[in-house]
């Protein structure tokens, strides 16, 4: 096996690569799999404990024409859906070679980190559909699941029929939408309405915009507090106050985004002055409101869609934090 290398966790050529681009299996939490195990998954042996890294044997080469999967070790929880994040350590090889693609270094700093979309390649979004929290499975992805419509992927040492043979311990899962308890916020806040799937509807009064930082928590979420620093993993509808429009919103992206809970003009991968301090202290699960002012935002300088002096209004779901 060769020593693992910093790819995975610095979103390097592995990543990159993996998110470009019959019968239902087992049954977890009320959920049914899209990928059933079949004979090829079943040929790979794997031992070893979760979360540490596994001796993996299966024989070369290793051929199937529907991804398999069968599930190493049982986790707890709901199982992964459609448009949720996870956070993994894995194990990849060429089913055709057996040759060890790459690997994490099980220490919790080379996390990869999926979004279950179709950013991601389908063996691996349809393979870990309805995974738990906890648990450890194998992938047998067939080529037209992984590279076969690019041709393989030659930057990796992947040809056009080759398999790719995935052991995924599911370290992490996220919310996928903010679950806690409703409140009850001060009038004068914008009001919010979710459709069914939770993405906010934002209504912005015709007053005048606040000269403060405004937050309301619309929802109060009993996990983890939102500590300075912190990576939050978060889905948010970006308006300004003036013309009523929506600027940005992961929700129309399909997937989550993950910023640092710090002011981004002194933290790499931070957010607005305002923001941060909206999020710090909040807790996982919660949906919140931030009136942010100019000088909590941008101030007098555009960015992008956002015009100087712009007044901003974010609804926020605080999904998880790392």
């Amino acid at each position: 096996m060769r020593k693992a290398s910093a790819l995975i966790a610095t979103a390097g050529l592995l990543m990159a690569v993996l998110t470009a681009c019959s019968g239902p299996g087992s049954t977890n939490a009320g959920c049914d799999s899209p990928v059933p195990a079949g004979e090829s998954s079943k040929l790979v042996d794997v031992s070893g404990d979760f979360g540490a890294a596994p001796k993996v044997e299966f024989p070369t080469p290793l051929k199937t024409k529907k991804t398999e999967r069968s599930e190493i070790i049982a986790g707890e929880g709901a199982g992964l859906t459609t448009g949720q994040k996870t956070k993994v350590d894995m194990s990849v090889y060429n089913g055709t070679s057996g040759e060890e693609i790459e690997s994490s270094k099980y220490d919790g700093t080379t996390l990869a980190s999926f979004v279950l979309n179709d950013e991601t390649i389908k063996g691996i979004t349809e393979g870990l559909t309805c995974a738990q929290e906890g648990s450890r499975v194998a992938l047998v992805v067939a080529p037209d699941d992984a590279f076969g419509p690019q041709g393989g992927n030659e930057q990796i040492g992947v040809a056009a029929d080759d398999t790719l043979v995935f052991i995924l311990d599911v370290v992490k899962t996220y919310l996928t939408r903010a679950n806690g308890a409703d409140q009850i916020v001060a009038s004068g806040l914008p009001s919010v309405v979710l459709d069914d799937t939770g993405v906010p509807g934002i209504t912005v009064p015709s007053a005048e915009a606040p000269s403060t930082l405004e937050v309301g928590v619309l929802k109060k979420g009993n996990g983890a507090k939102v500590k300075e620093g912190e990576p939050v993993t978060l889905h948010y509808t970006g308006v300004l106050w003036d013309t009523k429009e929506v600027f940005d919103s992961s929700w129309e992206r399909g997937a989550p985004a993950e910023f640092v809970a710090a002011d981004g003009a002194t933290t790499e991968g931070g957010v607005i002055p305002g923001l941060a301090d909206a999020l710090i202290g909040q807790t996982v699960g919660s949906q919140i409101i931030a009136v942010i002012p100019p000088d909590q935002g941008y101030g007098d300088q555009a960015s992008e869609t956002i015009p100087a002096n712009s007044t901003l209004v974010f609804v926020v779901d605080i999904l998880g934090v790392n």
